[in-house]
């Protein structure tokens, strides 16, 4: 009689990287690490300030431009430091797509800290490197290290080299 436990062993064995994956997957994000001293560049349709606040709401086709990364929005919200020398956040509402080098990065909201350099993605998070995908609840991107990491019932699409 054929023993099969080598070769359910071997397949538990081989299938644990995708249980971690399941629970969270750690991937790099962006072409280079991000320089948070860099111009922020917003462009809209509209710009509305709250000067008591230190916030201002930018509407209609938003586009912020920081280095090589690049966030798009209906909605933003920045919000400067008490000082108003510079922006503490950037919050994107209303559907976000976040491009940096060839990554490219959906999600419903974006909510960038641009004293840390760590932006988090929330809703149908869904990633593009290439022909291959990670989709998610949440990804926290490191703009400093170039990583990101994706939580909440994680899918991962990768494609198979082609061979000649």
């Amino acid at each position: 009689m054929f023993d099969l436990r080598p070769i359910v062993a071997g397949v538990v064995i081989a299938c644990l990287p995708l249980v971690a994956i399941a629970q969270g997957a750690q991937v790099a994000f962006g072409s280079s690490p991000g320089d948070r001293d860099l111009p922020i560049e917003v462009t809209s349709d509209s710009l509305d300030v709250n000067q008591n606040e230190n916030t201002a709401v930018f509407a209609g086709s938003v586009l912020i431009a920081q280095g090589a990364m690049r966030i798009a929005a209906p909605r933003v919200l920045v919000v400067y430091s008490s000082d108003s020398r510079g922006i503490d956040r950037i919050e994107a509402t209303g559907g976000v797509t976040l491009v940096d080098g060839t990554d490219a990065a959906e999600a419903a909201r974006a909510d960038y800290d641009v004293v840390t350099g760590m932006i988090e993605l929330r809703g149908d998070v869904l990633v593009v490197q290439g022909a291959d995908a990670v989709a998610g609840d949440v990804m926290f991107v490191d703009t400093e290290a170039g990583t990101a990491r994706v939580l909440g019932r994680v899918k991962t699409l990768l494609q198979a080299e082609a061979r000649e």
